[in-house]
């Protein structure tokens, strides 16, 4: 059983040289005893050695910092810096704390003798089965260099295709999470002092306005209650999406059929599909394994299924292209571009000029959302902010019989 991975953080420190004269810097060790105990060594005497604070400017590892870090290092090793030492420059010249404790980490279980692939896999939730296998894959045949300069690519691409389809999706939803923030001041504070008014002069209300009135009063009398089922729903929304299957599947297909947006989340899906197959197939993983990795990757459970469908259908002799078709999933164009790489022998290169074609689409596509999003947000603003303001002002037409 494989032990732990010890790992090391970065400190900052002041000490006095050999002449007195007061020095600064950083170092990296497990703890502030080795730290200084590496200092005196060196002929300084620490008089202050601190962790490096992570509380301000730090945040979770993304994404975005394990390309950046999959970049850095095929550049290092392109160049011909020792893995060890390219692991140190990088995690002393990371912004992000965790990150730069996560690349000591990996530094120290290969000090330690482990591979790289190895050191990797002790941390899955940042480098999954792909990334592991690719690098395994790299170091095995002598080419870690090359597989890395091929994950990178990989990771950029995906990354950036990730980013695209997220500002797709936060565009449309952050104009009715305003919409329905207007509505609520609205109706907590606005729709109040015209009820008062009204009553006030005697006026018999219209029906749409007295349901408007009552709404508010319940959102005064109950917003607690509002509030509660939303922090509730929001709970049971992220719940239920992490630990049923069943309704991930519903969820990510009525995604699929979300009007605009469904089109962006479908051309993205079949390009992380390419884009994957094409990196795992470039490295020499034999197929069948090529699509179990790309199934985990997908990134949707409707793609994820039927890949999952395919890799047993190619297992059994069948033509990837054949499966493609028989699943009824994938664009023509990417099945039959599928066909050409099969019968040339040049499934990679086509697989990565159908991932190239479908991230423009998604490119074009999040481009112009905007101006295909106006008339839909127009309607929710007129629905709920519009609809108030005539509840409102319905009366008005009742006061001179009031009066």
């Amino acid at each position: 059983m494989a032990t732990a991975a010890i790992k090391e953080h970065i400190f900052d420190w002041e000490g006095t040289d050999r002449r007195g004269t007061r020095v600064k810097g950083q170092s990296t060790g497990i703890s502030e005893s080795t730290v200084k105990l590496h200092l005196r060594k060196q002929g300084i005497n620490p008089i202050r050695v601190r962790r490096k604070s992570a509380l301000f400017g730090a945040r979770k590892i993304k994404g975005q910092d394990i390309a950046i870090f999959s970049r850095q290092l095929a550049t290092m090793m392109g160049a011909g810096v020792p893995l060890v030492q390219a692991l140190e420059i990088i995690g002393r010249g990371h912004a992000n704390p965790a990150m730069g404790d996560m690349v000591f980490g990996i530094k120290t279980n290969i000090e330690g003798g482990g591979s790289l692939a190895e050191s990797l896999a002790r941390y899955p939730r940042h480098f999954d089965d792909l990334y592991v296998n690719l690098v395994d894959a790299g170091e095995r045949s002598g080419a870690l260099e090359t597989l890395l300069e091929k994950i990178a690519d990989y990771k950029e691409k995906t990354e950036s295709i990730k980013k695209k389809v997220k500002k797709a999706l936060t565009y449309p939803a952050a104009v009715v999470v305003v919409a329905f923030i207007v509505t609520g001041i609205l109706l907590y504070f606005v729709v109040p002092e015209f009820a008062a008014l009204f009553q006030g002069f005697g006026a018999d209300l219209p029906a749409f306005t007295k349901m408007v009135v009552g709404l508010s009063d319940f959102v005064r009398d109950k917003w607690w209650v509002i509030a509660l089922v939303m922090v509730g729903g929001g709970i049971w929304f992220r719940e239920g999406y992490k630990r049923s299957r069943k309704f991930r599947r519903f969820l990510d297909r009525v995604m699929l059929k979300i009007p605009v947006v469904g089109d962006i989340v479908y051309k993205s899906a079949v390009a992380r599909f390419a884009r994957t197959l094409s990196t795992m197939f470039a490295a020499g993983v034999p197929l069948v394994d090529a699509l179990d990795s790309v199934a985990r990757a997908a990134g949707n459970i409707v793609f994820t299924e039927a890949i999952l469908k395919m890799r047993d259908q190619v297992a059994t002799g069948q033509q990837l292209q054949l499966t493609m078709q028989q699943v009824g999933l994938f664009p023509a164009m990417a099945t039959q571009m599928v066909a050409i790489g099969e019968e040339s022998g040049s499934l990679d290169t086509m697989c990565s000029k159908v991932a190239d074609f479908y991230e423009e689409e998604v490119d074009h596509k999040v481009d112009n959302l905007s101006t295909l999003l106006e008339p839909m947000i127009m309607v929710i603003l007129g629905v709920l902010v519009g609809g108030l303001v005539v509840a409102m002002y319905l009366p008005i037409f009742k006061l001179g019989q009031a009066i």
